[in-house]
This record gives C-alpha cells, structure tokens and sequence, in this order.
C-alpha cells in the first residue's frame, strides 16, 4: 500500500497536561473521522510551560502520562497510526526529553524520537529561549517502516539542520515528519520556506503538524501546519494559529518518480574543504 490520508493536527496547548490530552483526544478523533489512516500532533502536544519548577512537576514517565495513555488507545480504539509529535517525558535518570512517540493500530508503542537540535538562543524581540537547560537532547535519527511508506523523524528546530533529513532520506525515508512549535517571529520569516527545502532537497512528503496561537505560559506560536509533496509543493495548510485538522492524500510512488527526476541523493559526493589563507598587501585598498 503506497496511497494513504494524512492528517495533521494543530493544537494551542496550554499549562495543564490533563486538558492538553482532552483537546488531543478530540482533534484525533476529527482526523480518524475524516479517514485519516496517520495522524500527527505537533511538538509539546502535552504542554507548553516555560517555568521550570511547574514543567518538572507536570511531567512524567510514559507510562502514567497523561497524552501517551490516550494516544495508545485512541491508536488501538480506531484503528491508526498515531504520532504525537512530542511531548515531554521524565527519563529514567528523571532528566525531560522533548519526546516523539509513534503508536500502531494495536495501541503498541513502536518507536520514540527525542529531539536532537535544542533550540537556545536570545532574539531581538527581547525573547529569551535555552531549551537545554530544559530537556535532555537525543543522540540518534529515526526511521521506521510502516505499511504505506518510511517515516523519518525531527522536531522542530532540527528543521534548520538539513544533515538530519538528507541521513533519513538516504536511509529511504519517504515521509519525513516535522511536528512544531515555531515562534510567530521565526515562523513568518522561515517555516514555509524551510519545511518545502527539506521536501525538495530529499524527494520527500514533508507532514508538519504545528502549535499556533498565544499559549498560556505567555509565548506565541506561528501555527500554519503543513503537507508538502516531494515536488515542494503545498498539498495542505492550515488557515492560520488556530486548532485545526488537515487533511492529504499521500502517494509514495510520487518520491520516486521526484527521486528519478533530481537525483542528487544519488550523484552526492564527498569532498574536502580547503581553508586558504592570504596575506593582504601593503597599501591595497577596499
């Protein structure tokens, strides 16, 4: 099977895990309904709490959290592939990661991503964001096949990091996924332009599920979830920040016909970087 419906689900959550997974719960159901085979959230699905001491008593293992518990059942109960973009989970060690979890029809947990790229760094609104001194980032890229294709895994601020998708794409990831929670500032200047470089630079569908709106906890998201095909072009897209379910038809005989035509995935080379030092002259002028 290589034609299935996507749907990709945009959220506003707030401070408060338990109504996060309510919301989540009715938005995946509006997906399944509209015959979603696989449905996506976006990053932090359960949460959005920037102070520190309400985050780590919010937040726990897989097993009692609030999300994960309803995706496993919603996954079994209607028969999908359900991915939570992310959420946050405590960690053996009690340290957070910034957690991807991907649940089958049988409500099983498949596999788990954790963010790799942590996003740290002073903007010149006056915002402030060390998502390191928060959670714990992941070590290692995912891929997992699924009945309708491959699935390579990112959140977020990995999207800036195109190594990421071209090492899942060359590792035959046809879907690459990019649940988010972009800030307005960085979402109107680079979201779209971004995501649709990452479909055309790998041949693949790109199925970004976003968080839009002013959230509780005071910080402002650019939602705008999108589908892209591996041609760049926009299949699908939320009107704006609000919640939302959107809907594609994915055929993934179109990454191969996409690969056959710019095959840059294959004529890759590797190369050297030659770092030359010159010596201005005396008196030159610039």
């Amino acid at each position: 099977m290589s034609v299935f419906m996507a749907a990709a689900v945009q959220m506003r959550s707030g401070t408060d895990p338990q109504r996060n997974a309510e919301d989540f719960e009715v938005l995946v159901r509006k997906a399944a309904a509209g015959g979603a085979q696989y449905v996506q959230t976006p990053e932090m699905t359960g949460g959005l709490i920037r102070d520190k001491d309400a985050r780590s008593a919010s937040f726990t293992s897989v097993d009692q959290d609030f999300v994960a518990k309803a995706a496993a059942r919603l996954a079994s109960e209607l028969g999908i592939f359900l991915h939570v973009g992310s959420t946050a989970i405590k960690r053996e060690d009690g340290k957070l990661a910034n957690r991807a979890l991907l649940y089958g029809p049988d409500g099983e947990l498949i596999t788990t991503y954790d963010k790799i790229h942590m996003f740290d760094v002073d903007l010149d609104n006056g915002e402030s964001w060390r998502e390191s001194s928060a959670y714990e980032p992941g070590t290692r890229a995912v891929v997992a096949d699924l009945p309708f294709g491959r699935l390579g895994f990112a959140i977020c601020y990995d999207l800036r990091f195109p190594q990421l998708f071209r090492a899942e794409a060359l590792a035959g990831a046809e879907i690459l996924t990019v649940p988010a929670a972009f800030t307005r500032q960085t979402g109107e200047a680079h979201w779209h332009t971004l995501l649709r470089a990452r479909a055309i630079e790998n041949g693949a569908f790109i199925i970004a599920a976003a968080q839009g709106g002013l959230h509780e906890d005071g910080r402002e998201t650019f939602g705008h979830s999108l589908i892209i095909d591996p041609w760049g072009r926009i299949v699908a897209e939320s009107s704006g920040d609000e919640p939302d379910v959107i809907f594609a038809q994915i055929d993934t005989a179109q990454v191969a016909a996409a690969r056959s035509k710019i095959p840059n995935l294959k004529n890759a080379r590797t190369f050297e970087v030659d770092q030359v030092e010159t010596q201005l002259l005396k008196g030159a002028a610039f």
